[in-house]
């Protein structure tokens, strides 16, 4: 878990601690929290060395969605993605319209896949991270952490026989 901040500490960060009871109340278990810089190269770079240790399934980043000039979280995480989940920012916007109006169409969150763990990117609002805890990532993350770590399908060979291409064809 990740809080990006130029101004909280873990000792004021209300939304890191939201995220964590929800977790906890759940039964997830939270590996490792930091509050780190809102400094694009520093939130890239640890969220690359988490997917490399393996030791996270599941990154949650909260702050730094914004457009304050400030606001540089989505362009960090952006650059990591392998695979985008767009829904993720769409929905949470539509859920945050519905709470707050027009404002909701100034969140940049943004969540995706990096090397096999998933990373979802939220406001650093407490309303925002419960929003985007109940009504999305707690909902579908055992099903999502399923699918980001099924190993690719490997297609078998079809056994051999008439081939169909020949089908209709006089002998």
């Amino acid at each position: 878990m990740v809080t990006a901040s130029d101004t909280r500490t873990p000792s004021t960060d209300v939304s890191g601690a939201a995220i964590q009871a929800l977790l906890a109340r759940r039964g997830h278990r939270v590996v490792d929290y930091r509050v780190l810089p809102d400094e694009p190269a520093r939130i890239a770079a640890y969220l690359r060395r988490l997917a490399r240790a393996g030791s996270a399934r599941v990154v949650l980043v909260t702050g730094g969605t914004g457009i304050a000039p400030r606001d540089r979280t989505y362009e960090a995480i952006e650059r990591i993605l392998d695979k985008q989940l767009p829904g993720f920012g769409e929905i949470f916007r539509l859920l945050s319209y519905r709470q707050i109006g027009a404002s909701a169409m100034l969140s940049r969150a943004i969540a995706g896949t990096c090397r096999g763990m998933i990373v979802f990117s939220m406001p650093g609002s407490e309303p925002a991270v419960r929003l985007a805890m109940t009504r999305l990532i707690l909902p579908t993350i055992g099903h999502a952490v399923g699918l980001v770590r099924t190993p690719p399908r490997v297609a078998r060979p079809r056994p051999a026989g008439p081939s169909r291409s020949r089908r209709g064809a006089r002998r």
